[in-house]
């Protein structure tokens, strides 16, 4: 058997699985925005990979800590590949495994929020690591789009502060140093034990404690599915493992068989 082959089988098998599934809950990360040309964080030609400063400025001590880590943080925003990516057919997948009424949750381990631009129902997702698309307060809390914040570094803020209370504002997204939202979480792990089927997508589950929802899954005796590029930690886990490009494997997965 060849490999194109063997892909072929596996991926016949894995459509088996989410033709058979009722309540099929999907957890995306970067892999699946890489053909949207957004770069991961530590694959070849991951963002830490290029730049070994970008894990600095994702750190939640250092962005409050120093106001040049916060400036150089807010130039990267302003040219951050998010803001003229769009969806792409791997992201659409999902949107599909929703209208087949499939998908119980979707959950990203992306700040992009090209799963909400996909059109997959708000409700079905859980943006575990935040969103970059908005900005927050640390101070008083207040929320707004990011474009706001971004205009005023255009016009030479370097450093914009909350223009409520005068705070530190920052990307809505939870840093290195941050703790994740109590109630996400709950939510994610709640779906991954009564889920029937976990399809784990663009992802190397190495970054806990999301990653627990492949364990929580299993188990549970729900079947797993990962789809990535490269080994996984929890490949030992899976029911299927596959190898392959996601805008081609994932579109073929969630497609009927009917």
């Amino acid at each position: 058997m060849t490999q194109h082959e063997d892909l072929s089988q596996l991926i016949n098998e894995a459509r088996d699985l989410v033709d058979a599934a009722r309540r099929i809950v999907v957890l995306s990360g970067a892999g699946i925005s890489t053909d949207s040309g957004i770069p991961d964080f530590r694959g070849p030609k991951g963002l830490c990979t290029l730049d070994p400063e970008a894990e600095k400025l994702s750190s939640f001590t250092h962005y409050v800590a120093d106001p040049e880590i916060r400036k150089k943080s807010w130039l990267k925003r302003l040219d951050s590949p998010a803001w003229t990516a769009d969806p792409n057919v791997g992201h659409e997948a999902i949107v599909r495994l929703d209208r087949r009424r499939r998908l119980d949750l979707l959950v990203t381990q992306n700040t992009d929020g090209l799963h909400h631009e996909s059109g997959l129902d708000p409700d079905r997702i859980v943006e575990i690591h935040g969103a970059a698309r908005d900005t927050e307060c640390l101070g008083c809390g207040d929320r707004r789009p990011m474009r706001e914040s971004l205009d005023r570094v255009r016009a030479g803020e370097v450093d914009p502060p909350c223009l409520l209370c005068g705070g530190i504002l920052k990307s809505a997204t939870i840093s290195f140093g941050q703790g994740l939202v109590d109630a996400d979480l709950r939510r994610s792990f709640e779906a991954a034990d009564g889920c029937d089927l976990l399809l784990a997508v663009g992802t190397t589950l190495g970054v806990f404690p999301i990653a627990n929802m492949v364990p929580i899954a299993h188990q549970a005796g729900s079947p797993i599915v990962i789809v990535n590029g490269s080994p996984t930690e929890m490949d030992h886990l899976a029911t299927l493992v596959i190898r392959g490009p996601i805008g081609e494997v994932l579109p073929a997965i969630c497609a009927s068989n009917g």
